[in-house]
């Protein structure tokens, strides 16, 4: 009959050998982890260029402009319309239609010389025999864009200020650190590909990026708590397997979270129409870097500015100490 101690030390050895045999899994999650952490740094750098040389595409909500929305009764193909508009309006303008191809907006930037009206719709409509109806023809002031831009950049400052106090009374400064950066990441990379692609950036693209902030720091809140609970545990794996071991256990919540986000994202892209094309675009991009990020940048940069085990479980230690009677 063996005896209890033998039954222990049958348990520890196959735990150790459990132990061995996950290594190699971690080490390679590891290089997968930290490729992802350079791609990361990468993209933000290309975004950067992107930024500084190219610039944005402001819309008329920042830039101020005309804008004129007219219906048609018969579906028009745009580029048709496209054509037909250029050979009459000297200046440029940016032309934008329904999935149907029935429903119009232009867009003219402040200074256009062909400013159009009704009754310039009506001599267009004739010449090209379409049947038009006007719906509305608006001027934007470029004041109300600039204070615009204003209010969201102290938005995303206060935002990022708030959820560095919160992450490091939270956590501790290193993980805040890095949440910070992942932040950082998702917004600037947004940015950029709306700079290299050239896409208008207007007021629901804005939102879109605000909207990031909020998404992106919940998958790095949850794998930082996840985190500091293996941290916090009696155990002698390095700090490369124990941030691979974090990452593991929370990838199939942040798998299935970013996936259904973005099938809802998809829909509206697909169905919402111009209006929402571009909030929709922000928003998917947001969420695929904001998962790139939470994974390859929130956990390995505390790790390369000396976050340690050794902290945690001093921590865990003086809290059961002060706990008992």
């Amino acid at each position: 009959m063996s005896s209890p101690s033998m039954g222990k030390q049958d348990l520890i050895k196959q735990q150790q050998q459990l132990q061995t045999q996950q290594a190699p899994a971690l080490t390679r999650f590891s290089k997968y982890r930290l490729a992802g952490f350079y791609l990361a740094m990468t993209l933000i750098v290309l975004s950067l260029i992107g930024l500084g040389f190219k610039g944005l595409n402001l819309g008329l909500d920042f830039t101020g402009g005309y804008m004129t929305e007219f219906t048609t009764e018969q579906s028009i193909d745009k580029t048709q319309m496209q054509q037909q508009l250029g050979e009459v309006l000297s200046d440029g303008f940016e032309l934008s239609s329904s999935s149907a191809n029935t429903q119009w907006s232009i867009r003219q930037a402040v200074g256009a010389e062909n400013v159009i009206d009704k009754a310039w719709l009506t001599t267009f409509a004739n010449q090209n025999s379409y049947s038009i109806t006007p719906q509305d023809s608006t001027f934007i002031g470029s004041q109300v864009g600039a204070e615009l831009i204003d209010n969201g950049s102290l938005a995303l400052l206060v935002a990022a200020i708030a959820m560095m106090l919160y992450l490091t009374w939270r956590f501790e400064w290193r993980l805040a650190c890095g949440s910070l950066v992942a932040l950082v990441h998702d917004v600037v990379v947004v940015l950029g590909l709306f700079a290299w692609l050239g896409l208008p950036f207007d007021l629901t693209v804005l939102a879109s990026v605000l909207a990031i902030i909020g998404y992106s720091i919940n998958d790095s809140i949850v794998i930082g708590d996840k985190l500091r609970e293996v941290m916090g545990a009696k155990t002698t794996m390095s700090m490369n397997d124990i941030i691979d071991t974090a990452i593991k256990s929370t990838l199939t919540r942040s798998v299935i979270t970013s996936g259904t986000t973005l099938a809802t994202i998809g829909a509206i892209w697909l169905f919402g129409g111009p209006p929402l094309q571009g909030f929709a675009i922000g928003l998917f991009a947001g969420v695929i870097f904001g998962t790139l990020s939470s994974i390859a940048l929130s956990a390995t940069i505390p790790q390369l500015i000396g976050l340690d085990r050794d902290f945690y479980q001093h921590r865990a230690q003086e809290l059961l100490l002060d706990e008992a009677p």
